[in-house]
């Protein structure tokens, strides 16, 4: 039993991050978002214009509105998690303080 409440504890420590480390984590979810869409969306503009001098337009169409979508949600996922992980860093500062 007493090795159960040591490792609990363990782990406890490690899940609790310091403010610095949530609010760097966030900031890093944020470029790795930004960085992922920026990815996407050339790999969808590429197969687009690969299949428009390829004469499919629809086909170029399809893989340029493709490359844009999965690019926003990188993005947007990205940023949300972000900014929550900045969040609880600003809000475990805040507290430290008071």
């Amino acid at each position: 039993m007493k090795y159960i409440c040591l490792v609990l504890a363990l782990a406890a420590c490690g899940w609790a991050q310091s403010p610095g480390k949530d609010i760097g984590s966030g900031a890093g979810d944020i470029g790795k978002g930004a960085a992922k869409g920026a990815g996407n969306l050339a790999k969808g503009t590429g197969q687009g214009a690969l299949d428009l001098v390829t004469l499919h337009p629809i086909n170029a169409a399809t893989s340029l509105g493709k490359g844009a979508a999965v690019a926003g949600k990188d993005v947007t996922v990205g940023t949300v998690k972000g900014t929550g992980k900045i969040g609880r860093g600003i809000g475990k500062a805040v507290k430290k303080l008071f």
